[in-house]
């Protein structure tokens, strides 16, 4: 059970600070259906996403990757330029560990450059010390590289003491991967079953629960 306030927050981007599941998915879908396959159901696409985009499409299309890529990034992009959404009690988590001065970054899989881009438009960019997103790094996520990047000149080791908090198995396989304490917040859960190889060490319904969590850890490490 975490008893004490983390050294460092590392935070999930897409479905953990802001929610864009469903323009994922008209992304996703789009790219699948113009590389002439079926549309995934909601529940696949839980399933087998969690990797970046490019992981994904070469995994699936071999050679012809960036063709299916090339399609999903353009209707993300058109989709999320004015239909990205916070999830309620984000931003207090962040004053609030910000107020403390606890170390914050973000590890994506989302591509490095509109992560930032996202995360600047959206004014969040002043709450992190560092964001990685993919390509930035050696590997992508579930792959600890990216979350050695973000730590990189903070003086703070990957270990327990840093929590990575995501709403994906693939963040939850990353955290272990680095040796962090995993935190699943449950925006759109993973089936549980992709959870028993690497289980969070805690999980929280809503962003408010984590907030709770989080008052209560840093006044018993008063």
């Amino acid at each position: 059970m975490i008893s004490k306030k983390p050294k460092a927050v590392i935070f999930d981007w897409d479905d953990t600070i802001v929610d864009s599941w469903p323009i994922a998915m008209k992304a996703l879908n789009a790219a699948l259906v113009g590389m002439g396959q079926e549309a995934w159901s909601d529940d696949e696409a839980r399933r087998r996403c969690g990797g970046s985009a490019r992981d994904l499409f070469h995994h699936l299309f071999g050679d012809r990757w960036q063709e299916a890529d090339k399609i999903y990034y353009d209707t993300f992009v058109r989709l999320a330029l004015d239909n990205t959404n916070i999830h309620l009690h984000v931003e207090d988590i962040l004053k609030f560990l910000t107020k403390h001065k606890v170390y914050l970054a973000v590890v994506s899989n989302k591509r490095g450059h509109l992560l930032r881009s996202e995360a600047e438009h959206l004014q969040f960019n002043q709450y992190f010390d560092k964001i990685v997103g993919a390509g930035d790094a050696a590997a992508d996520k579930p792959d600890p590289a990216p979350v050695h990047m973000a730590l990189q000149d903070s003086g703070i080791s990957a270990d327990a003491d840093v929590w990575f908090v995501g709403d994906s198995h693939t963040d939850m396989i990353c955290a272990s991967n680095a040796g962090c304490t995993a935190i699943l917040v449950e925006t759109k859960a993973p089936p549980e079953e992709m959870l028993v190889s690497n289980p969070p060490a805690l999980r929280f319904k809503k962003h408010h629960d984590f907030m709770e969590f989080i008052k209560v850890c840093f006044s018993q490490s008063l």
